[in-house]
């Protein structure tokens, strides 16, 4: 670990948030690749897997977002804590924005059950975009902490952005195979659902360069920025990972991911960050 810290440390954080959200990136592309492994999955696998999910992005939220935000924010008592709030609410609101506008199916969900604006799109297409959408504040989360970084505010460390960087990853490789696996059940080939399982995470590198451009340009922003995307990420988990995994009888499986998810990312954000 120290090792990779040291070598984040001696690159420009912009270009390190690009090659962390690669990272998150590769470790999707890894999970999608097992539809040329298996031929299908177990329901109670893939519930578990996507509570696993849940929780890492919960934990990720609390102990590498929030927490930092509100310690490097100016003011006492509520002062404190208002960027926070503010940003956390803009940030639910924007993929709140995205929900309603952009054509998607969440995974485990009937095709009658398509949110965003009416499209003739086909099922696949509509489950790579809800991932997509997914995906949008985990790479955001990564480069608003490396942007953080490049402007020398105080709080914000290559360790904490390294970590949640490896914590999104992990939980970005089950993810993958979440992907590409329904798709593969509902009839596209195993290269279509592949791609459309790593595909999915392209969004990561965009994001994690644009919030690191953005928070090194305009550093006063930090706190907000960083309660924007665990705003976002709350919303996503609440909208859409947890309602995934209570649609059969393998809740309870999804719920101990939920856990062990949380567990794995605030144990890798207080040992290593």
């Amino acid at each position: 670990m120290d090792s990779i810290i040291a070598f984040f440390e001696n690159i420009d954080p912009v270009l390190a948030a690009l090659y962390a959200t690669l990272f998150t990136w590769g470790l999707t592309t890894l999970g999608a690749s097992f539809v040329f492994l298996f031929k299908g999955m177990n329901r109670a696998l893939l519930d578990g897997m996507l509570g696993f999910t849940g929780g890492v992005m919960v934990a990720a939220s609390f102990w590498s977002l929030l927490a930092p935000g509100i310690e490097m924010s100016d003011g006492e008592g509520f002062m404190k804590v208002v960027p926070s709030a503010i940003g956390f609410t803009l940030g639910a609101f924007f993929i709140y924005g995205l929900d309603q506008i952009l054509p998607h199916l969440h995974i485990n969900f009937k095709e009658s059950e398509k949110e965003g604006i009416k499209t003739p799109w086909r099922k696949s297409t509509l489950l790579f975009l809800a991932i997509t959408l997914h995906n949008i504040p985990e790479g955001l989360a990564i480069g608003v902490l490396f942007g953080g970084v490049a402007a020398d505010v105080p709080g914000a460390t290559i360790g904490g952005a390294v970590t949640l960087a490896i914590g999104i990853g992990i939980q970005n490789f089950p993810e993958g195979i979440a992907v590409s696996m329904p798709m593969r059940r509902h009839g596209a080939s195993r290269w279509r659902s592949f791609n459309y399982g790593q595909m999915s995470a392209i969004v990561e590198p965009i994001f994690g360069v644009l919030g690191a451009l953005a928070v090194s340009f305009f550093n006063p922003i930090l706190p907000y920025a960083l309660a924007f995307a665990a705003g976002a990420m709350i919303y996503v988990v609440v909208e859409e990972v947890i309602p995934e995994t209570q649609r059969d009888k393998y809740t309870d499986i999804a719920t101990m991911g939920f856990i062990f998810g949380f567990v794995v990312m605030m144990m890798l954000d207080v040992g290593l960050g």
